[in-house]
């Protein structure tokens, strides 16, 4: 008997969907008896005459017992006994004992998307305080959520079984950032009647999911160790020269496989190192980066330190919108020149990956927009001497300019490692750089939060060896005489100079109003304008509207009826 609310499970198709979804995989067979109603042709039951029919020959015309009569239906109903639980359970076999094939068929059951495929996969028995089997699957493809931007909708993913029936499927058996593995777990060591609730909050659960994530980072780091394959039905046209020699040409090297998932998935890795403090070393060496001399190849952090200089103790980082503005920016001009490889961090999840990885096998991460940074491939002696003279010299510019730009710069500083541009704009050693305040500003927008309060501490660094700065020494006024007064032009080229810093450093213009005024007062200067009062209108001369004479001489004689288009050939 069933309650009033409860008759949808006396259905035929709720009782089949109970049953697929937690008794799918167990041993006994569980047959589902089908109700089918049909359609079928009768026949019609004439009664035939023992004497033979004698068949007249007649005329038959069109219309005439051409259409046959319709036939006569009836709707039949049969049952039948239907198996629901079909599909194995292939993880309680012997890895040896299942083919590539079979893992692949086994996916589309766990995974329930048909059109996706697996690109890796992980089938062990763990031991210990608890057993349990399980298959962990790495999909080729970002599930469909994700790409919606629903990272948490994870239900399903991972299916945990006590002796092949469904216990859940909604236990958060995988951090967020894994949330993307799908896979069954199955244990004999639980109890089927366990309350969901209390298993929840067990540390029978926790022991599961620490060694399933283990698992699960380990198939990735096997994966990014694998050999690229190599394919050897791939025929390559040879390249013949004049003489019918065949021109050696070099082999084109192929993406490994690895790269071409981990463009896909590299932030829910970053978002791993983020979050995960226990995996934090083994996800970093996950990673993969374009850098200053890597060209279009990504290479891993554990490649970044072998390929550093002796004397480096740092690795260089710089963030940007994108690869090709990075390439741009004065900040990586000085490191090209010394030969330093430089880390490009493209992706938003960067800054904040940076701000929890610290370091790596010992070397600190070092932001090269951030101020104070050192290049140890100089004698340091003459280094510190030279840094002393120039400091000396332009006192008196870096401190009339800090008074110019007042609360636009924390401070002013003389700085050697600018290479050709005459200044730049840099965050303080702990602060925000400009692509962190580009996304926090995107942030606070969003938020509705005040975008002011999350600028980045600017430091605004001068090149002593530039013409501009050299100039601009001249015209300010000296360390002893702060009331002088300055050239209205030096000034306004000084505010030039912090607007061309603050583009060099990837900062947006604080006042674009303000730098079109000054914009204005250089054009004016250089073109000699005295004044800036427009011109009177322009008095143009009155036309005259009256139609001209028309020589009609010889018209007269015009007849259009001996006019004959015949003679004219239109093509």
């Amino acid at each position: 008997h069933l309650k009033d609310d409860a008759t949808e499970y006396a259905k035929e198709d709720k009782v089949k969907d109970l049953v697929q979804h937690y008794s799918e995989f167990i041993t006994h067979p569980i047959y589902i008896r089908t109700t089918t109603t049909m359609t079928v042709d009768v026949e019609d039951d004439e009664e035939e005459d023992d004497e033979p029919k004698v068949v007249e020959d007649i005329e038959v015309g069109e219309d005439e017992d051409d259409a046959e009569k319709p036939k006569k239906t009836e709707e039949v109903t049969t049952h039948s006994w239907e198996e629901v639980n079909t599909n194995p359970a292939i993880w309680t076999r012997e890895k040896d004992s299942i083919t590539d094939e079979e893992y692949k068929s086994f996916w589309n059951v766990v995974a329930k998307e048909p059109s996706t495929e697996c690109e890796k996969w992980s089938h062990f028995n763990a031991e210990g305080n608890i057993n349990f089997r399980s298959i962990l699957y790495l999909p080729k493809d970002v599930p469909s959520h994700y790409r919606f931007g629903n990272v948490d909708a994870v239900e399903g993913g991972m299916k945990l079984y006590v002796r092949k029936v469904l216990i859940s499927d909604e236990f958060d058996l995988m951090p967020r950032y894994l949330g993307f593995i799908r896979g069954v777990i199955d244990s004999d060591d639980l109890p089927l009647n366990v309350n969901r609730e209390t298993l929840q909050e067990s540390k029978i659960l926790k022991i599961i999911k620490k060694k399933v994530v283990r698992k699960a980072i380990d198939m990735i780091r096997n994966f990014a160790k694998e050999d690229p394959p190599t394919d050897e039905e791939d025929e390559v046209e040879a390249e013949i020269d004049d003489e019918g020699n065949v021109v050696d040409s070099d082999p084109v090297e192929k993406e490994h496989p690895y790269l071409e998932w981990y463009k896909k998935f590299s932030n829910n890795l970053k978002m791993g190192v983020i979050d995960d403090d226990a995996n934090r070393s083994k996800l970093a060496k996950l990673l993969r980066f374009q850098t200053s001399k890597s060209g279009d190849k990504w290479i891993s952090l554990d490649e970044y330190v072998e390929n550093m200089h002796d004397w480096q103790t740092e690795i260089f980082v710089l963030a940007g919108t994108k690869r090709e503005d990075i390439e741009k920016s004065p900040f990586l001009e000085e490191f090209n020149n010394r030969d330093i490889e430089v880390l490009y961090l493209t992706e938003a999840v960067d800054e904040y990956l940076m701000q929890t990885l610290r370091d790596y096998d010992g070397k600190k991460f070092q932001q090269i927009s951030a101020e104070n940074v050192k290049l140890k491939d100089e004698d340091e002696d003459l280094v510190k001497r030279r840094e002393k003279a120039y400091k000396n010299k332009f006192k008196p510019l870096t401190k009339w300019l800090k008074q110019l730009y007042g609360q636009s710069v924390m401070r002013v500083q003389v700085s050697k490692r600018l290479g050709s541009v005459p200044a730049i704009v840099s965050s303080s050693e702990y602060g925000h750089s400009a692509n962190m305040e580009r996304i926090m500003r995107a942030q606070a927008y969003q938020w509705g939060q005040d975008e002011f309060s999350m600028r980045a501490m600017k430091i605004l660094e001068i090149n002593p060896r530039h013409p501009f700065v050299v100039k601009l020494l001249d015209g300010a006024p000296g360390e002893d005489d702060e009331d002088a007064k300055v050239d209205a032009d030096v000034e306004n080229a000084a505010w030039l100079l912090f607007d061309m810093a603050s583009l060099n450093g990837g900062f947006p213009l604080a006042d674009t109003l303000a730098h079109s005024k000054r914009l204005s007062n250089y054009l004016q200067s250089s073109l000699s304008v005295d004044s800036l009062d427009l011109e009177d209108e322009i008095d143009p001369p009155e036309e005259d509207l009256e139609a001209p004479d028309v020589d009609l001489d010889g018209v007269d004689g015009l007849n259009m009826e001996d006019f004959n288009m015949d003679g004219i050939d239109l093509d």
